[in-house]
Parts: structure tokens; sequence; C-alpha cells
């Protein structure tokens, strides 16, 4: 890692690596610092599915019911969420490694937590708190990588951050469900936690590895912004998590006025913030930069299929044709063995074809998934497993080639100062995107299989898919080249 670290206010310039450090400028210190900080990472994003194969168990130990079991799942969303702005702001201000060990340790404690809840209250509560400690140590990832990297280096460590996000949400459920089946130590559903904290731990040893670094100067807190945000969040969150075991009533559509409502005045705030020469929560100068602007309107629609896509893949694999967590996921295998293979190549096309492999990317997974809408529909109720398979295969090489090179495009003009900042509103977007697509495609699917059928439900929701692939495609048409 060979960029400035970012000179403490007051002192003169200070090298990247302090002498008690271990140098990050070699390639194995690179590798060990990328290793630790995805640890953290990966543990963030298996954990938002791996329970999701558990709630059987934990209803049949714990008697929580519909309403509690579903706070185990949602909770940690809602507060993760919430956080990431926030988390990456506090990183800018107090260091990114502190913060990261921060998240890390209570990450850590509070999954350890979980593991012994003894009530399922205590369960709800302790995956609250989870969240929030996933919301402190994820911003730190990208924000640490794009302080501290730059070029060739920068691309791959994003490539591999890519290649993180995308596994952890198709490994989360097979994992889960291997756990539970094995019923490890005799604890049964509780290993789905307890497997965090040996993982944690060890990062947390080797999180002095990681390189410092921190804004120039410590940015101030900036509590309307912060409000504001806040109401926003809440209450399109309390309408994608809420809304499908609510029945969608009206009074829950009025809470997106509110979040309109104080979007807006966000807006005005934090400019009128920035112009006084403040600190502002979210930093209008960088947010209108073309690249995160752009970046981003492809983000939403890229994450939202991705969501969409899993989620409606787990509820025909396992509902119509009748596999199990583990044997699901396995056949999700070509999509994770794709997307990691061509994430190894992804800086060297990206080199050559710049933004235009944004558009590629968009169009083989289009392709990709105009050929399982077809293989459905055609051959229901048995579909050729080859060409399912290669359908997924193919929609992971365009996510291979769209996800990581958005990454670097969005962040590519952040100043060091304020990577927290860029990433927490990268991966909050991100994060919202998702959960908006599987609830959107989860309830377009249950609704249109009780109106019509279960084919007819998956092709028109695999026809929506290759809408939003078609999406990011045009706006990949303007993006800047990333950085």
């Amino acid at each position: 890692m060979t960029k400035n670290q970012g000179t403490p206010p007051g002192q003169g310039p200070v090298s990247p690596q302090p002498a008690s450090t271990p140098s990050a400028d070699t390639a194995p210190g690179l590798t060990i610092a990328l290793v630790v900080v995805l640890t953290g990472y990966a543990l963030s994003i298996v954990d938002a599915s791996i329970v999701n194969v558990a709630l059987s168990s934990i209803n049949d130990d714990l008697h929580g019911g519909p309403a509690a079991l579903e706070l185990v799942v949602s909770g940690y969303g809602l507060t993760f969420a919430l956080g990431l702005v926030l988390g990456g702001r506090l990183g800018d201000a107090f260091g990114r490694r502190r913060l990261y060990a921060y998240g890390l340790a209570a990450f850590t404690a509070t999954s350890a937590l979980c593991g012994l809840a003894p009530t399922i209250e205590f369960l709800v509560t302790a995956r609250l708190l989870q969240g929030a400690a996933a919301a402190m140590l994820v911003p730190q990832v990208l924000a640490t990588i794009q302080a501290a990297t730059e070029g060739q280096a920068r691309a791959r460590a994003i490539g591999m951050y890519g290649a993180t996000a995308a596994l952890g949400m198709v490994t989360g459920q097979v994992l889960g469900g291997m756990l539970v089946s094995l019923d490890v130590a005799g604890i049964g559903w509780r290993s789905v936690f307890a497997i965090n904290v040996p993982i944690g731990l060890a990062a947390l040893l080797a999180v002095r590895r990681v390189p410092p670094t921190k804004a120039d100067a410590k940015p101030r807190f900036d509590p309307m912004g912060t409000v504001l945000f806040g109401v926003t969040m809440v209450c399109i969150l309390a309408v994608v998590v809420a809304g499908p075991d609510l029945g969608w009533p009206r009074w829950l559509w009025s809470l997106l006025a509110v979040a309109a409502a104080a979007a807006a005045a966000l807006v005005r705030v934090e400019r009128a913030l920035e112009a006084r020469g403040g600190s502002p929560l979210l930093s209008p100068s960088v947010l209108s930069d073309p690249g995160m602007r752009r970046g981003l309107a492809a983000m939403v629609p890229f994450s939202a299929g991705f969501g969409a896509f899993l989620f409606v893949y787990a509820l025909v694999a396992q509902g119509h044709f009748g596999l199990h967590g583990l044997a699901s996921g396995g056949v999700l295998t070509p999509f994770a063995a794709a997307f990691f293979v061509v994430t190894l190549f992804t800086p060297r096309i990206a080199a050559a074809l710049g933004r235009r492999i944004v558009t590629l990317g968009a169009l083989v997974q289009a392709l990709g998934l105009l050929l399982l809408a077809l293989t459905v529909g055609l051959g229901w109720p048995h579909p050729s497993l080859v060409l399912v398979l290669f359908g997924i295969g193919l929609f992971g090489v365009g996510a291979a080639l769209t996800g990581p090179t958005l990454f670097r495009t969005i962040l590519a003009d952040v100043p060091p100062a304020q990577a927290g900042m860029g990433s927490g509103v990268l991966v909050t977007s991100q994060q919202m995107a998702t959960a908006l697509g599987a609830t959107v495609g989860g309830t377009l699917y249950v609704s249109l299989a009780g109106a019509l059928s279960t084919v007819s439900a998956a092709v028109f929701v695999l026809a929506l898919l290759v809408c939003f692939a078609v999406t990011v495609l045009v706006i990949s048409l303007k993006l800047p080249d990333p950085g």
C-alpha cells in the first residue's frame, strides 16, 4: 500500500508507514493487510444470510414466532444500513484501522452473544447490535483501500472486495445449511454465530498489519445532517423491510413522503454547511462528481438485480424443485467460480477497455438472464440443468466485469480525506438496492405465482432483471473511465 496516509493536524508530512509497523509496500504486506480487512467484511456479508436456514431451528428452541424471526433477519440489515455513512465518517475522523478494529471486536463479541442467546428477545437485541458493529467496520475496508493504494494495486484490491461481496452473499446460506446439518459440537443453530468468534479473533490479532489512514483534518460533527439522513433511511427501510409482512398498508407508503421531505431538507442543509466551510456528513461536492453520481446510478439497478436474482432463485429452487439450502447453493457454483476467476483478470480487461468493461458486463449479464428465462419458460417443469448452469455462469461473468469496475469508478475522484464517507455512501446504496431488489422481486414472484403460475412468475422476474441489466448498460455509456 503506497499512498500517503494523511498528516495529523499541526504536524509535518509523515511517512506512509511508521517505523514500528511492518511495511505494507511489499506484496506480502499488501496481501496480509487485504486479507485482514476482507475477513471482517466477509463475516458481515455472510451473516446477512447465514441465519436464514437456521430460522426453523431457532423457532423450535426459542419459540419466537414469525414476527420475532423476521426481526432476527431484518434487524441486522436495518442497523447495518443505518450506520454505514456514520461509520465511514468516524473512520475519516479517528482513523480507519482503529474503527475497523473496534468494529471487528464488537462484531465478534455480539456474534458470541447471538450464539449464547437464552431467549428470542435477547437474540433480536444481539442481532441489532451485531448490525451496528458491522456498520462500524465495513466502510473502513474500501476506505483503507482507497486511501492507501493506487494504480493496479487498487484495482486488484477492489476486485477482491467485489469478489468477497458477491461470494459472501452466495455462500452464506450454503455455509449455514452445512453447519446446521452437521450440528457442530451439538450446539445446533448456535454454530452459525459461533463460527464468527475464532475467525474474528484471528483477524484482530493481525489488525496491526493494516496501514493506519485518516483525514488530514478531523471532520466536525454534523448533527442536523445526521438526524435528517437517519430519518430518511429509517423511513425507506421501514417500507422495504415491513412492507411484505404487513401487506403494504396505506399508512406505510406515507413514510416515503416523509423520506422525500427529509432527503430534500438534507440536501439543502448539507449544501449550506459546505458553503460555510463546514464538514457535512454527505459532501455535496463529492457526491456531485460525475463518476460517483453516474456510478451510483448504475450500482442501484445492478445491486437490485443481484438481490432479486438470489432471493427468487432460492424460492424457485427450494419451493418448486425441493432443493434444501446446501443443494440449492451448489447449483450456484458456476456463478461463484465464474465470478472469482473473471475477477482475477478484471484489472487487465479494464485497462484495455476502460468504461466499456461495464457495458460488456451488463451485456453478458443480460444474455445470461435471457438464456435462463428461455430455458425455464420452454423447459418447465424440467429445464435443462446444463443450460441453467451455463446461464448462471454467464450471470457471474457479467457481475464480475461490472461490480468491481463500478466500485472503482464511484470512488475514483473521492479525496483520501473523505474515503470513509465515500465508502459509506457506496455500501449504503449497495445494501439498500440489494434489499429493495429482493423485496420487489420476491413480492412480484409470489403475487404472480398465485395469480398465474410458477413458471410465468419466474420468467417475468427474469425478464425484469434483463431490463435492470439493460439499464446498467445504458448508464455505462456515460461513465468516465475507472480510476
